[in-house]
């Protein structure tokens, strides 16, 4: 498992212990790895160091390890998720490994338009809205070529949406963090429809993809199956957390340029600053975008298992506690 020490890959480790896998834990994040893994089933290295780890003999890799944010420089993506990925193919061929099930992300599917029950199929692989995006594509392709050379024997992809849960680092405090420094931007009054999905179904869903689905080269769209307007989830955290909404209407085709432009400053300050606003998060906030799972139902047997409710219940308890 790489990205062990992350945020969805150590709730998959402890899902696949649960239900009987001996799992090794790979990931950079020495504190992280003892939270999930004993000494003997840790595996402290970058994704570059993967293919010396010869000792190792596994069935399958759970890829699980990125760069995962919507800024930063071309260099640092390829490097993670490219070569990254490349050095996993490397190292499972080491290893003798059978499966990779690869964690993608929907981003690929970003842009300026809604876009309503989008198959897995529906991807423009010219998209370069951000260097996440243009990597995630990359490494898909990267991927199914090895698979049809016979570097991989058996291939999954899986690309969860918007993951929410208990130590979420990303989506809620991001958002939280924006409604209480300058209050969150609404586009179109908010209705914008929008996938997320608990953390415990898409490891629910890779543990699935270790035995099933489509080993060609299979793609799979995983969300918790129950799209809500962008304003209800953002109401729904924020007076859970006893706070009262604050909405600051917006043009998104003003702020579309803004963005660009704010892209363009950033790009050519020193040290490359993170725009406060870029292209890629308003087109996940401004626009409609839901998943078609029954790819996932049907060939995975997947079915959300925790509720979003309760996962934004969850998440919500927990945050007031450290607050």
């Amino acid at each position: 498992m790489t990205g062990a020490s992350g945020f969805l890959g150590g709730i998959t480790v402890r899902e696949l212990r649960d239900h009987g896998f001996e799992v090794f834990a790979s990931g950079r994040n020495v504190a992280a790895l003892e939270r999930v893994a004993d000494a003997e089933h840790r595996v402290v290295c970058d994704l570059a160091e993967l293919p010396d780890q010869s000792s190792l003999r596994v069935d399958a890799v759970v890829h699980c390890a990125a760069l995962s944010t919507p800024w930063g420089a071309w260099h640092d993506f390829a490097t993670a998720n490219v070569a990254g990925t490349r050095s996993v193919v490397e190292f499972m061929k080491r290893a003798g490994a059978r499966r990779l099930v690869h964690v993608s992300s929907p981003s690929v599917y970003a842009g300026r338009r809604d876009r309503l029950g989008i198959r897995e199929d529906e991807v423009d692989e010219s998209n370069r809205l951000n260097g996440y995006i243009r990597s995630k594509i990359a490494a898909e392709r990267l991927l199914q070529d090895a698979r049809a050379a016979g570097e991989i024997r058996e291939l999954v992809i899986v690309r969860p949406r918007g993951l929410v849960g208990v130590g979420d680092p990303s989506l809620v405090p991001r958002l939280l963090d924006v409604h209480r420094r300058i209050g969150v931007p609404l586009f179109d009054g908010g209705r914008a429809t929008v996938d997320v999905t608990a953390v415990e179904n898409v490891a629910l869903a890779l543990r699935l993809a270790l035995t099933r689905g489509d080993a060609a080269g299979g793609v799979y769209n995983i969300t918790n199956d129950d799209p809500r307007p962008f304003r209800a989830l953002v109401e729904t955290l924020v007076r859970g957390m006893g706070d009262e909404p604050r909405l600051r209407p917006m043009n998104r085709d003003v702020m579309w340029g803004v963005a660009a432009a704010l892209e363009r400053v950033c790009a050519a300050l020193p040290g490359r600053p993170e725009p406060p606003l870029t292209r890629y998060t308003l087109s996940t906030i401004a626009y409609s975008q839901t998943l078609d799972i029954g790819k996932a139902k049907a060939e995975l047997g997947y079915a959300p298992r925790v509720g979003l409710d309760d996962a934004l219940a969850n998440v919500i308890t927990r945050l007031r506690e450290n607050r």
